[in-house]
């Protein structure tokens, strides 16, 4: 199973120490490589914690409202409904790990498909998706909502990820971003 995933446009990796379907605990465990400047927009999740740690360098958090960075061994959690982002605001580039309790596939499956979506060009400079209904279902299927202005979009990427489900859409052009299509293609 595929665990490393590199995003060749905004120069950042991911790698999944732990999927949630593992044995074990029903955690999700992944390590990032960020870059300078590197970092995600201000968001929140319902049903699920993030707990970070940084490993090397230096990790700014925001959570609600509060900053707070990290050095190497340093911990914190953006809990469930509190609205966070992470950031690299350091000179260098930084690595830290976030376990996500409990699991979540979705979040997993959502991170494939950015990651593939970005390795094919298909993301904006800012990294977001070209495609509305692409941003729709990643925010869907990883119980990530907007925060801010952006919010008054979260019905909206809703009602586009439904569609997409339904109509085939998914199937056809994101869920072979994900492993479990490509455990299916080593199936047949």
């Amino acid at each position: 199973m595929k665990r490393l995933f590199e995003n060749p446009q905004i120069g950042d990796r991911i790698f999944f120490k732990k999927f949630a379907h593992e044995p074990g605990e029903n955690i999700t465990i992944i390590d990032v490589s960020l870059k300078p400047g590197g970092g995600n927009a201000l968001h929140y999740h319902y049903t699920y914690d993030e707990h970070f740690e940084c490993l090397e360098g230096e990790l700014s958090l925001e959570v609600d409202k509060q900053i707070i960075v990290l050095r190497p061994g340093e911990k914190a959690v953006a809990p469930s409904k509190s609205v966070h982002r992470f950031f690299n605001q350091s000179a260098d580039y930084n690595r830290f790990r976030v376990t996500v309790a409990p699991g979540q596939p979705g979040l997993e499956q959502m991170l494939q498909i950015v990651y593939g979506l970005a390795s094919d060009g298909l993301l904006k400079p800012n990294g977001t998706p070209r495609k509305f209904w692409h941003m729709g279902t990643i925010v869907a299927l990883s119980d990530t909502n907007l925060a801010g202005i952006f919010s008054l979009l979260q019905p909206l990427l809703a009602r586009s990820a439904r569609r997409a489900m339904a109509d085939g859409r998914f199937a056809r052009e994101l869920q072979p971003y994900t492993e479990l299509a490509a455990e299916l293609q080593e199936a047949l």
